[in-house]
């Protein structure tokens, strides 16, 4: 649950982790290797922010904190890189999947 602006607590993080699931899916079906994928929450143009406890299967930010994924490491190759890239940026896979 996050709480925005001191608003009521909403579930954005189950829908967040679902959305992720889908997209790893999705690109692993069409690249052919296992691509890790970890759902992320940017607010952006909010004055507060609330995160509860117990989640952390979500990254959940105010854009102002994005740079807290600097230091995360890769653990793709380039050619990966590249490659989820080109599958991400196609409309129709998205759209038959």
């Amino acid at each position: 649950m996050a709480k925005v602006n001191g608003g009521k607590p909403v579930p954005y993080a189950a829908a967040s982790k679902a959305e992720a699931s889908y997209v790893q899916g999705v690109l692993q079906r069409h690249c052919g290797f296992a691509v890790p994928v970890e759902p992320a929450l940017v607010f952006v143009g909010v004055t507060s922010l609330y995160r509860a406890a117990t989640q952390f299967a979500v990254w959940i930010y105010q854009e102002r904190e994005v740079s807290a994924f600097g230091p995360l490491a890769g653990r793709l190759a380039p050619n990966q890189v590249e490659q989820i890239y080109a599958v991400a940026r196609h409309r129709r896979i998205w759209l038959q999947s």
